[in-house]
């Protein structure tokens, strides 16, 4: 077959399966591993306090898990041309339910820690493969559609996974957060099997020999950034001396990768992918709708649970609505794609984004139930109006050839700044409480009529119950610095949201440097 025949058998290639039917297969796979990332955090104390460690040592049992999947995700292109795609995402599936049901019988922290590691390992080829294997599975036209399927894995999956990991830890054992895998990964491994196969191009794409020295750069880089980020904050970040050289090494491997990859004849993952416009500002603005999402998934059930004293399952529960409404939007959202400039349809995601955050910001130490789901609910409806257009708009002009490593680096970027969102949320809810308790601690002196007036009343209610004048006073100002302490924490966490918000406002002119032109109604790219 001459190479213009050849061309012509791959343009008009089709996958011999219904392409929804792999498209729900490899999504259940990928959301699999995406509720992983998050499902597991609600379940730390319990985890801590069944295997006779502390939360702090289990905590590991999350970071062990990141810094592996850190570490595979730009590298999986390059594992999917030594294995075969198909035969590699069977591998990550199969070990990745395998490493569930081990992490799920662990008998000590250590071993979970371990299998955890492994769990990351294999589960880090998942995401950039799932979105490769839809990217060559639905023609241009049904691309919009393709990135629809993968967005329910990539949003609603870190969404609804406190609130189903809160309900099977109080309600049955943290165990079965891990157990649930098992039969998932197990139907997921035999749909992979009967449903997906390598198109031609794949075939004929094989490795071109191992780049131990890009591999070895990127693990190290990436794998002490993941634990800088995950760790920072339990250990007071730079006063840490395992942090400060984490964070070195973190940048002299990411460096000298940078610098490998790029001079290398045979990288292990090719970086000239960003030379492509709307590919580079799509990892840039994907990347920083991932911040956005994590850190607000993060400080919403975090205030539940420490301001409004909601259980774990009650403060998960607050970001299902979100979860429905992307559920909801999305497939909205792809048919008015083909409407609507492209780069204004993301201009007007980040703009919700950013009003979304102001609203949120009015946190009160009464704030009901209903409101809470309001935020997160409203907060989500700009994050349905980015997903699918930066997806779609970010493979559209690179060739096939490419698409390995760009889904790699893609999926990386996107999970590295969502752990920056959360490593940085909580690093600021803590430095703002501080803030604003020392800001507030100078009214409460004699001198303040409102603290004289307090106080006064507090004692009188308190004497009045038995206690001494001495003692109702003692008493009176220990509740009115617990009820400072409380007001520092609301104005904290509104404080975290109106920083989201100013990065999300100051992100919409940005999006004018997008190629002009819009996603046809059915997905394909028509530049104006």
């Amino acid at each position: 077959m001459s190479t213009t025949e050849a061309v012509v058998s791959h343009e008009d290639w089709r996958p011999k399966s219904n392409r929804w039917a792999i498209a729900i297969v490899v999504t259940v796979a990928a959301f699999m591993e995406v509720l992983d990332t998050t499902i597991v955090n609600v379940s730390l104390p319990h985890i801590a306090g069944s295997l006779s460690s502390s939360y702090d040592d289990a905590t590991w049992a999350l970071t062990s898990y990141l810094v592996a999947n850190g570490i595979v995700l730009p590298i999986s292109g390059w594992l999917s041309d030594v294995f075969g795609r198909k035969r590699y995402f069977m591998l990550c599936i199969g070990m990745f339910t395998v490493c569930s049901l081990l992490c799920g019988t662990a008998e000590s922290l250590a071993a979970l820690i371990f299998f955890r590691l492994l769990q990351g390992f294999f589960g880090g080829g998942l995401q950039p493969s799932q979105q490769s294997i839809l990217l060559d599975t639905f023609p241009m036209s049904q691309r919009a559609r393709a990135m629809a399927v993968v967005s329910i894995a990539t949003i609603v999956a870190p969404i609804l996974g406190p609130t189903l990991g809160g309900w099977i830890t109080d309600n049955i054992s943290w165990r079965w957060v891990f157990f649930l895998n098992v039969p998932v990964g197990i139907a997921g491994l035999i749909g992979v099997a009967a449903l997906v196969e390598d198109p031609p191009w794949i075939k004929e794409r094989r490795s071109h020999g191992i780049d131990y020295i890009g591999i070895g750069l990127i693990a190290v880089g990436l794998g002490a950034l993941q634990m800088t980020l995950d760790r920072g904050q339990e250990a007071d970040w730079f006063s840490s001396p395992v942090i400060r050289v984490s964070a070195l090494v973190a940048f002299v491997g990411i460096t000298g990768a940078i610098l490998w990859l790029l001079s290398a004849k045979r990288p292990v993952v090719n970086l000239f992918v960003f030379a492509d416009r709307n590919f580079s500002l799509s990892v840039i603005m994907i990347s920083i709708m991932t911040l956005l999402l994590m850190a607000s998934s993060i400080v919403i059930p975090q205030f539940a649970q420490g301001v409004i004293g909601y259980t774990a399952t009650q403060a998960g529960l607050i970001l299902s609505p979100g979860g429905l409404v992307i559920i909801m939007m999305i497939p909205l959202t792809t048919r008015i794609m083909g409407m609507i400039e492209t780069r204004y349809l993301i201009m007007v995601g980040f703009f919700i984004i950013g009003l979304s955050m102001l609203y949120s910001s009015r946190l009160v130490p009464q704030v009901s139930f209903m409101n809470l789901a309001l935020m997160r609910g409203f907060q989500t409806l700009g994050l349905a109006f980015l997903f699918v257009p930066i997806s779609t708009i970010a493979f559209s002009s690179l060739p096939r050839s490419a698409a390995g490593d760009a889904t790699a680096l893609y999926a990386m970027f996107r999970n590295v700044w969502g752990s920056v969102g959360i490593s940085l949320s909580t690093a600021y809810i803590v430095q703002r409480q501080a803030y604003r308790q020392s800001n507030l601690a100078p009214n409460l002196s004699d001198s303040n009529t409102v603290y004289r007036d307090m106080l006064a009343r507090y004692t009188a209610s308190l004497h009045g119950l038995g206690h001494s004048v001495a003692q109702a006073k003692a008493m009176a100002i220990g509740e009115i610095y617990q009820q400072l302490g409380l007001q520092a924490s609301v104005l904290a966490y509104g404080d975290v949201y109106r920083v989201a918000a100013g990065i999300a406002f100051l992100t919409v002119p940005f999006t004018l440097f997008y190629s002009r032109g819009k996603i046809s109604r059915k997905g394909a790219p028509a530049a104006h």
